[in-house]
């Protein structure tokens, strides 16, 4: 059976961008960077999205934080709050973005690199001069707490500024995360909210088709390690405070009302494992996607992921229902927790069969004109005005 064709909705989108700050609660599972231009575009049609990132990182700037605080990861958080920012060109903000996407140098000497922290601290780098008044005592605070939270021992090669005032805000707070993201999403003026799904330390432990155990999402991923030549064959939850043993906690109420408040749900492109399913695996997400009424939207990647290695996109989509029933759902529809998955007609997906038996768990599949055709990659513009024209919402209120 051939799938059947959508279409943006004309009036939908144009009702949107007329009025973003009354769009749609689109509501994603998402990590790492893949989803960022997307976040970009779509802040000219709603100002409501809604990002549940992964704090499971474990590589670059990240690892050394976690390492030495014992913290949830932070670089997700800020990709996606920066991806959001509605300011990109008026020059206070642009220099508060400036600042926070600053790295330090990755071969500097230990006092370099202090040296330079200080400046920036203190106000007298050449970064800090093009900062407003208010954003500028707000970020020296953040980095002096943070200089005052850190020994000798701390590694700052390669820091990324904003991961470091987000563990500075974290610190500051008690370990409370939501404070620390509410004070950087003012300072770029994000226009959507995000915030992790689960606020704890915890690393991702993947068990391969050989039964090779891999403990670490940088290891996962392809980027910092060689890919994988096995396929993923399980994906859970370790607490390096217990010997790594497996976990697995549960949401907090702020992140299930954030999945109930959704007009759509979406299980974006990106890392398979890493960014999607990571985000299923605490105890509380697949109940509440379940009981959320709106539509719930898989968009696969039209490019090779390392972390799909071996599946076929039926075998993806049979993946996410089997992790999103890991609550162990009675009397559950399959279109309870998935009901569209969008593909594109001008890309071939890996091992797709028109005649998979996806309909017949009830799962819609649909064609839709989703790439830019000079890149093969996902037009975020595009993408944007597909999800806005699914979203359940009234646009004669």
């Amino acid at each position: 059976m051939i799938p059947p064709t959508i279409v943006p909705n004309p009036k939908q989108v144009l009702w949107a961008q007329n009025q973003p700050d009354q769009g749609p609660r689109i509501l994603f599972f998402s990590g790492g960077t893949s989803l960022g231009p997307t976040s970009q575009a779509l802040i000219h049609y709603t100002t409501n999205s809604i990002h549940l990132v992964t704090p499971f990182d474990s590589g670059g700037s990240s690892a050394e934080l976690r390492r030495y605080f014992a913290m949830p990861a932070v670089g997700d958080l800020r990709n996606r709050l920066t991806a959001l920012a509605g300011c990109a060109h008026k020059s206070g903000c642009a220099a508060v973005r400036d600042l926070l996407d600053y790295r330090l140098s990755q071969t500097a000497t230990a006092w370099a690199l202090k040296n330079e922290l200080e400046s920036l601290a203190l106000g007298r780098h050449a970064l800090s001069q093009g900062l407003d008044d208010a954003s500028a005592q707000i970020l020296q605070k953040l980095l002096q707490h943070f200089l005052c939270s850190i020994g000798p021992d701390f590694n700052l090669a390669g820091a990324s500024i904003g991961n470091v005032v987000l563990a500075a805000g974290y610190l500051k707070h008690d370990r409370d995360l939501d404070p620390a993201v509410q004070a950087y999403s003012q300072l770029v003026r994000s226009r959507g909210q995000v915030r992790l799904v689960i606020n704890a330390d915890l690393h991702l432990s993947a068990t391969l088709a050989n039964n090779q155990h891999i403990i670490g999402q940088h290891l996962l991923t392809g980027k910092e390690a060689p890919p994988l030549t096995e396929m993923i064959r399980d994906l859970h939850l370790v607490d390096p405070g217990q010997n790594m043993c497996p976990v697995r906690p549960a949401i907090d109420e702020q992140c299930r009302q954030a999945i109930l408040s959704a007009d759509l749900i979406c299980y974006p492109m990106g890392s398979f494992y890493s960014s999607i399913i990571a985000n299923l695996l605490p105890a509380g997400v697949g109940q509440a996607i379940s009981q959320a009424k709106c539509p719930k939207v898989f968009v696969p990647n039209t490019f090779f992921d390392p972390e799909s290695f071996g599946l076929s996109l039926t075998a993806q989509v049979q993946t996410l229902l089997r992790y999103l029933c890991l609550d162990g759902l009675n009397d559950m529809h399959i279109s309870d927790v998935l009901d569209l998955v969008l593909i594109d007609p001008h890309i071939s997906y890996p091992d797709y069969d028109q005649n998979s038996d996806l309909l017949s768990q009830g799962i819609r599949v649909m064609k839709t004109n989703l790439i830019n055709p000079q890149t093969q990659y996902i037009d975020p513009h595009l993408l944007s005005k597909t999800l806005i024209s699914l979203a359940k919402i009234n646009t004669d209120s």
